[in-house]
């Protein structure tokens, strides 16, 4: 039996990262779901792979021998899904994209405006979903073009950064921290929990990093809300502050139903990337004209 591509892919991401947790993210899968892939993988070829210890998890030398040749074939696999997609959104004038949920609300409006402008024949469909899930639909072939705000670039895409992003901590009129001009330290924003998208999310994760690096790993979320409309309603009614990119906020902040509050010694600056297969064949006319429009800020 041939393994699977999945397979394949997360066994070449365990080997270049030492982690079956890393390798899991990487490929969208869960760790337990990722080591009973492995696990059964090993089975199907009838030799050990993986070597697994508390330093982490290295290939034994058939798994990188196993590992080398895996890496050939989705060179190959990628390339043909790449010309495939290239070939049927040709024949059908379409375009495929996805965005995480800032990009797809805030700046793709605008890009895709510029497009239909320009060819109101191509029919253009948008996904919004959170950065993970946004990598795991262009690495599956799902969508031609992704964008993303996540500070950890997706494995096996080609990737262009076409801008930055700050995140900013916002509260309720009525929220204590709305009185205070000097904000709040970045010891009290971590013990504080907040109101948060679901893990995948590049916001959450970005916050989760900054405040990480700055040696105060945030609490677990108050609520976890799978919209940002949802997470500015809730942090504008409630008791707990939001943190969310400043694109997805001005509207609010101008109209002063949240409020911005300064965090001391902390500031959360992201990067905006496209995302894309790897092709030999190169990208479609439709995909490279809409990075030009990214990339010239429409």
């Amino acid at each position: 039996m041939t393994p699977s591509i999945l397979s394949l892919r997360l066994l070449v991401q365990t080997v270049e990262r030492g982690s079956v947790s890393q390798a899991a993210h990487a490929v969208g899968l869960s760790q337990q779901a990722a080591s009973a892939r492995l696990a059964a993988l090993e089975r199907e070829l009838g030799t050990a792979l993986m070597v697994r210890s508390s330093h982490g998890t290295r290939p034994t030398e058939a798994g990188a021998l196993v590992a080398e040749w895996a890496a050939e074939v989705l060179d190959a696999a990628d390339r043909f899904d790449a010309s495939v997609l290239s070939l049927r959104e040709s024949s059908h004038g379409s375009l495929r994209i996805a965005a995480s949920m800032t990009i797809a609300e805030n700046l793709a409006p605008r890009w895709l405006t510029a497009m239909h402008a320009e060819s109101p024949e191509l029919l253009i469909e948008l996904t919004a979903a959170n950065s993970e899930a946004v990598a795991a639909a262009v690495r599956s072939g799902a969508a031609a073009v992704g964008f993303i705000e996540t500070p950890e670039l997706p494995a096996g895409l080609e990737h262009a950064t076409f801008g930055s992003d700050e995140l900013v901590v916002v509260v309720g009129r009525d929220h204590p921290w709305a009185g205070r001009a000097r904000g709040v330290s970045i010891e009290e924003l971590a013990r504080t929990p907040v109101v948060a998208r679901e893990s995948g999310s590049g916001t959450r994760l970005a916050y989760e990093r900054a405040a990480s690096s700055a040696g105060h790993p945030p609490v677990r979320p108050a609520l976890e809300l799978s919209s940002t409309s949802a997470i500015r309603a809730t942090a504008a009614a409630g008791d707990h502050p939001a943190v969310l990119s400043i694109l997805a906020v001005r509207e609010q902040l101008a109209a002063e139903t949240l409020v911005k509050v300064p965090v001391r010694q902390l500031r959360i600056i992201r990067p905006l990337t496209a995302v894309w297969r790897r092709s030999n064949a190169g990208l479609p006319g439709a995909v490279r004209r809409l990075l030009e429009v990214v990339g010239a800020g429409v």
